[in-house]
């Protein structure tokens, strides 16, 4: 049986009477007090949350942006050094490896790939497998670092007023190191939740002092309950639901990232060969018009047949209504098409719509 780790954190998470559960290897808090105050907190004001669980690989050398680029679906030719890309890595076949965060660093040739913390392992390996032949290092040193996300309409003023950092001048999907506690912290502004915020990656003792600071100063402990309900509401996907090893980014409506058009990288050609045959499945909003609340795995149907499968599904806190995503057949893809869900021994009318059931408000 696995041994759970536990992040940096874990013994303030206890004191707090956080719910915990396992999340990706890890033993992580689900909840602290209730996931609607959390979920509302953060979509108001501002609110933290410990991600520590999540991975940090270090690619230098003097290949390394060729390497880089080989591996990853977006194009990071010409990405400056403070500036993040969004992506993925896939299989050979077209599959998806992991879905990633590239930071290019401000030290030359040197990059940061932010992986989700069930992937750490896989990816780690899968990547110094594809090293092999290039003039890289590959080093995984998420045991170095731990890692707080700080969300909500708030959180610049709050880390002004609460920490004494001005991150004004960050815009959405740029970082940079700054000093805090005698130490560098990398700062950066992007978020999973469709709000504004920063991400800190950091040693385990800076980010205590971060956590308690932050706490003091009574901003809103999250658990990664409402992480899902959050990113759930405005369509970003999760690994393992919406994206995994049998499922192209195409059919998870991502190939904004996959640069097709650059000579080279793993899987281009599955993805090619995936357009030119034409999308069997793809990801779809579902709005039902009952209160019934769809979850992963249920299945979706028309005319008693099943065509799709829910893959996350909630009661979704900022706008009242049951809605999830699901993968449909293409012919049942189109927003306004009638569908089925399969709920306890009953199906339920819902509605084909757009992903993203509410307005993300990233600061661009």
């Amino acid at each position: 049986m696995e041994t759970l780790k536990k992040t940096c954190l874990y013994d303030i998470h206890t004191e707090l009477g956080a719910q915990m559960s396992p999340f990706g290897g890890f033993i992580m808090p689900i909840q602290y007090s209730d996931i609607a105050v959390e979920h509302n907190a953060v979509r108001q004001h501002c609110g933290m949350f410990d991600v520590s669980h999540m991975g940090e690989i270090f690619i230098s050398g003097p290949d390394s942006e060729a390497f880089v680029n080989h591996i990853f679906t977006n194009d990071v030719r010409a990405l400056q050094p403070g500036h993040i890309q969004y992506g993925m890595m896939l299989y050979p076949e077209g599959g998806t490896v992991d879905d990633l965060l590239v930071y290019r660093m401000p030290e030359k040739d040197t990059w940061l790939l932010v992986v989700n913390a069930s992937n750490i392992t896989k990816d780690y390996g899968w990547i110094s497998r594809a090293a092999r032949t290039w003039n890289v290092d590959v080093s995984d040193r998420s045991g170095d670092f731990g890692q707080i996300a700080l969300q909500g309409p708030e959180s610049e003023q709050t880390v002004y007023d609460v920490l004494g950092l001005d991150l004004s001048d960050l815009v959405f999907y740029t970082f940079r190191e700054v000093e805090y506690g005698g130490e560098t912290v990398i700062a950066s502004r992007s978020g999973y939740t469709g709000e504004d915020g920063f991400e800190f990656y950091a040693s385990e003792g800076i980010i205590r002092k971060i956590w308690k600071t932050l706490l003091g100063a009574k901003v809103t402990p999250c658990g990664l309950g409402c992480r899902d309900t959050l990113r759930f509401e405005v369509g970003l996907p999760l690994y393992g639901h919406e994206l995994g090893e049998d499922i192209s980014p195409l059919e998870a409506g991502l190939g904004i990232f996959v640069k097709t058009e650059k000579p080279d990288f793993i899987g281009r050609e599955a993805v090619l060969a995936l357009k030119d045959s034409g999308l069997r499945r793809k990801l779809v909003g579902i709005e039902l018009s009952d209160k019934a609340i769809p979850r992963a795995g249920y299945p979706v149907e028309s005319d008693g047949r099943q065509i799709g499968e829910v893959t996350t599904g909630y009661n979704s806190i900022s706008t009242g209504k049951s809605v999830c995503m699901a993968f449909v057949e293409t012919a049942y893809g189109t927003p306004g098409t009638a569908v089925g869900i399969h709920i306890r021994k009953k199906v339920f009318p819902g509605t084909v719509c757009r992903k993203s059931f509410y307005d993300k408000k990233y600061r661009k």
